[in-house]
């Protein structure tokens, strides 16, 4: 049977799960008589760890003959955590779970814990291997990763102790790959990472975010769409904002990691950036490219954090213009700064998480609902459904996945555009 392999947390998690599927089949877990299943974990709250021990109990419930191996973030912090389970054949670091070698001795492993953890100090690790970049997603969007690592210490956060320190994947490397994407068929590529706009700073000449960008669009002029993941804006470079101004194969959507809109528990968080920084930099983005929109990750209930606190945050989503938002009820994590500060009752965080959903809702329909009557440019994921410009779902009538369609906007539902489809303007 195949290796099954169940992924937990960040795209990015995603991705590497199909790096890990090519390490395991070429290491011969395919052909194990019992079969294996990996767990790719997450690390960001308790609750994703939490998790991930149900789906590995689970895991040995359904496949009692196969091995378990876990791995990612939360097996790289908490090796012993996992170790300790009986459910559990091998635990993998972040870096060993993208090599076949790590997997071909699987069968030695099982007679005691020492056996079963291979986790090295991830902070030892220098490079982002070049075959990380090769994670795909069905046959229309492939996810180019070209950062692993954050140097940043914010208070909340156990990530950097799970990647290690910031690290870039050459840009002659990067430019490769994305020409061979394109070449393959794919229509847009995100670029990925961890903290995607420290990108380069390890690399000689210290090459930029917006560099890198535009190097990619030269080096693939076929190639109909360039779109980022997650970034930091108190981080973007000049040439980043020049070519989101600039470049039309640069898709207009931003995620932005706001993470708060009050000076003051940005302060608690050790964020690099002001309130007022967001506003600045969601104006000045919107004056450059009119179409764009903002998506932002937001923590409710950070420990200090009072009703006015929260209130700007709310306010922020107004004045940045947020259309799409991830909202994350603040969970503590063991070894972090924030977990020995005064914190919220898990009924306050909750209900200010309910909040800032409330919001995301209202904002997600007014996004919504100035799309409607315009024409817009739908890559095709699936039948029926595929995403604007700005990253806008949309469901639609016609038209085969990795399309290019110009789609008129007939409606919305609340959560995504309806349109009618015309001209197709790639295939």
């Amino acid at each position: 049977m195949a290796t099954e392999i169940l992924s937990f947390g960040c795209r990015l998690n995603a991705y590497e799960s199909e790096v890990i599927r090519k390490a395991s089949a070429e290491a011969g877990l395919d052909a194990l008589p019992g079969g294996a299943v990996v767990v790719n974990t997450c690390a960001v709250t308790g609750e994703a760890v939490r998790q991930a021990r149900q789906a590995i109990r689970k895991a040995r419930r359904d496949h009692p003959a196969a091995r378990i191996i876990v791995t990612g973030c939360a097996a790289q912090t908490e090796p012993g955590v996992f170790a300790a389970m009986d459910e559990v054949d091998l635990v993998l670091g972040n870096e060993e779970k993208l090599h076949a070698r790590h997997y071909r001795a699987l069968p030695d492993f099982g007679v005691n814990d020492f056996e079963k953890v291979r986790v090295n100090d991830i902070m030892s690790v220098r490079e982002t291997a070049g075959h990380m970049v090769d994670a795909l997603d069905g046959r229309t969007r492939a996810f180019l990763q070209v950062q692993n690592g954050c140097d940043h210490r914010c208070t909340f956060c156990i990530i950097p102790f799970g990647r290690g320190n910031s690290r870039s994947v050459p840009m002659g490397a990067v430019v490769e790959e994305a020409r061979r994407l394109s070449d393959a068929g794919y229509r847009e590529i995100v670029l990925s990472g961890v903290d995607l706009t420290s990108y380069g700073a390890d690399l000689p000449g210290q090459p930029r975010l917006g560099r890198l960008i535009k190097a990619v669009l030269k080096g693939a002029p076929d190639l109909p769409r360039l779109r980022l993941s997650s970034i930091d804006s108190v981080e973007a470079d000049n040439d980043l904002i020049d070519a989101v101004a600039t470049e039309t194969r640069l898709m207009p959507h931003l995620h932005l990691s706001l993470q708060s809109g009050d000076d003051m528990i940005l302060k608690r968080m050790k964020r690099r950036h002001a309130r007022a920084d967001s506003i600045r930099f969601c104006d000045a983005m919107r004056k450059a490219r009119p179409d764009i929109a903002f998506g932002a990750d937001l923590i409710a209930g950070f420990p200090t954090e009072t009703d006015d606190m929260l209130d700007n945050t709310l306010a922020l989503v107004e004045e940045c213009g947020l259309s799409f938002l991830h909202v994350f009820p603040f969970s503590a994590r063991a070894g972090t700064p924030a977990a020995r500060m005064p914190q919220a009752p898990r009924a306050v965080v909750k209900q200010r998480a309910a909040r800032l959903r409330q919001a995301g809702e209202a904002a997600i329909r007014r996004h919504l609902d100035r799309l409607v009557a315009t024409q817009q440019n739908v890559l095709i994921e699936k039948p029926g459904f595929g995403r604007a410009a700005d990253f806008t779902p949309v469901a639609l009538n016609s038209g085969e996945a990795g399309d290019i369609r110009e789609a008129t906007i007939l409606g919305h539902d609340g959560e995504r555009l309806l349109a009618a489809t015309a001209n197709v303007l790639a295939a």
